[in-house]
């Protein structure tokens, strides 16, 4: 990938990597073990972004 990227590729790549952060401990024992992963979670090599 380029090293000048634009600012709204990075923008995206940036909420893409929020996106992609594991489900905190503090929801967990929240709700009592009931949410534990995250739906939309993405592995870096094998799902690629489309941005």
């Amino acid at each position: 990938m380029a090293r000048n990227k634009p600012t709204a590729k990075k923008r995206r790549l940036i909420k893409a990597g929020k996106q992609c952060q594991s489900v905190p401990s503090w929801v967990v024992s929240k709700t009592v073990g009931k949410v534990r992963t995250h739906p939309k979670r993405r592995h870096w090599r094998r799902g690629k972004i489309k941005a």
